[in-house]
């Protein structure tokens, strides 16, 4: 069960650059107890600033109930206040916190297929979701698609997991699309193009199908535009969006 609005001292237990522009940092509890949360939700950082408190959100990419440590994902923003502090906390420091928050998460439902899009750390929920995603494919039969949309393969950011992943659960599938630079010597999923281009490749079932989208605000439009032109049904929809000024933004049922 979660607890939203919990307020707590979290300690920064270590941290570690993931792509160029992407630091995760690895928090616990000062006081010694888990995080209590459902995977998909976000935790409130605040930072103290020269002239106020700079509350910043972001979505936890650890998996709930693994272990007392949770982690998160920060994209370097040029000239962000929140960006410079995230980036400059060493080992030891402390923030105050609060949460868990949001409805981005897995619901009690039925569906056929999940496809899951993201760019960037976006794709960080998907991550905490992967535990409960792997007893849905083993159980029920679920299948699910995972599309991270980034610049180029050295930000693709979590890869790895969801490739891992993949390898064990035959239901799963990995697409990373890169907007900027491709591989010379590209894998076979590896793509060219932004995520919404992959759309008309999905053969999308609105009976049977959710689509979960999380990252940029642009990306998320333009996919739900497109979306509504082939009558997806709006309820078969969940939205995060990021902003970059306060690191997630607010979810849309």
């Amino acid at each position: 069960m979660s607890h939203e609005n919990e307020s707590f001292t979290a300690v920064l237990k270590s941290a570690r650059m993931i792509s160029p522009r992407v630091r995760e940092l690895t928090f616990i509890r000062e006081d010694g107890q888990s995080l209590s949360y459902l995977a998909g939700q976000f935790i409130t950082l605040h930072l103290p600033s020269a002239d106020q408190i700079l509350s910043r959100n972001y979505s936890i990419a650890t998996p709930p109930q693994t272990t007392i440590e949770f982690q998160i994902a920060a994209v370097y923003v040029e000239g962000g206040r929140a960006t410079r502090l995230l980036f400059a906390m060493e080992e030891g420091e402390r923030i105050k916190t609060s949460g868990p928050h949001g409805r981005f998460v897995l619901r009690d439902e039925s569906p056929t297929r999940y496809l899951l899009i993201a760019t960037n750390t976006g794709v960080t929920p998907y991550r905490a979701m992967l535990p409960e995603l792997g007893r849905r494919i083993d159980e029920q039969g679920l299948r699910v698609k995972l599309l991270l949309g980034v610049r180029n393969r050295e930000e693709r950011i979590y890869g790895d997991d969801f490739l891992e992943f993949a390898e064990r659960h035959s239901g799963f599938e990995f697409l990373a699309c890169y907007s900027r630079e491709m591989p010379e010597v590209p894998a076979p999923f590896e793509f060219q193009g932004h995520v919404q281009d992959r759309l008309a490749d999905l053969a999308l079932d609105p009976g049977t199908d959710i689509v979960y989208l999380c990252g940029n605000p642009g990306m998320i439009d333009m996919t739900v535009s497109q979306l509504k032109e082939t009558g997806f049904p709006l309820k078969n929809l969940r939205r995060e969006k990021y902003i970059s000024s306060r690191g997630s933004g607010s979810t849309t049922a």
